[in-house]
């Protein structure tokens, strides 16, 4: 086996690559298809939090929303300040009918970054 692969003989550029081919299946509204090619990217890299997030993206835009629910906690644990991925779980437990749960993460992802969208959906001022 090569030095610099993971047990499928898959190398480091191959996984850049398949992390690239995801994002523009995702754009091209093929979410099911960018997680295949994620899965193999995660794991031979689990400490990957930008696959990690590109990933949960995926799952919820797929509406597997307990699958989107678990990544985007794990990237949460990595990156706590990470104010798109308290957005994105956030719309996630809406989806999933956990308003309490919502509104505590869009409430943080305004309160670290004054994007309107993140402050539309803290509403604050209810």
């Amino acid at each position: 086996m090569p030095e610099n692969s993971d047990p499928t003989g898959r190398t480091p550029e191959t996984h850049v690559i398949d992390y690239r081919a995801a994002e523009q299946l995702l754009a091209a509204r093929d979410p099911r298809g960018a997680v295949k090619l994620l899965d193999g990217v995660i794991a031979a890299h689990p400490e990957n939090t930008a696959a990690r997030l590109l990933r949960a993206r995926a799952f919820f835009a797929a509406a597997q929303l307990r699958p989107a629910e678990l990544e985007f906690s794990i990237v949460l644990e990595r990156e706590p300040d990470n104010a798109f991925a308290h957005f994105a779980l956030a719309r996630t437990y809406e989806r999933q009918a956990r308003p309490e749960e919502a509104k505590r993460h869009f409430r943080l992802a305004a309160a670290l970054d004054p994007n309107p969208q993140y402050l539309k959906a803290a509403r604050f001022d209810s």
